[in-house]
């Protein structure tokens, strides 16, 4: 079934899209971004990455590390963190079901499993 992909772009040029916003909700879920990373089978220094741009784009971070202890440290959403997440999901959930008509009329004329790169 045919479908959207949002990316929200700040004017900045940062980018917010379905992976960042997967990232910190499993930040948030897992309370470390390594965790995180391993949940998503993604590589800790890309989590890394993706978490410092966010936190480089905001004038507050998204995710701060936490203190270390016998468990070792981990990390948090702030509250721009869950607030961009939510956000996104609810932007994402509106444009879903802005474009669900066209979407299901356009893919009447699609052929099915037909890819081709141009």
């Amino acid at each position: 079934m045919a479908h959207i992909k949002v990316t929200l772009v700040m004017s900045s040029g940062s980018r917010i899209g379905p992976g960042k916003a997967a990232l910190l909700e499993s930040i948030g879920a897992t309370g470390s971004i390594a965790a995180a990373a391993r949940a998503m089978r993604m590589d800790y220094k890309r989590a890394w990455l993706l978490i410092d741009s966010l936190n480089n784009a905001f004038i507050s971070p998204a995710v701060e590390r936490a203190a270390g202890g016998s468990g070792g440290g981990g990390a948090v959403l702030t509250p721009l963190g869950r607030d961009l997440a939510a956000r996104y999901r609810h932007l994402e959930a509106a444009a879903a079901e802005l474009a669900a008509a066209d979407l299901r009329d356009l893919e009447t004329h699609a052929i099915p499993g037909a890819v081709k790169q141009v």
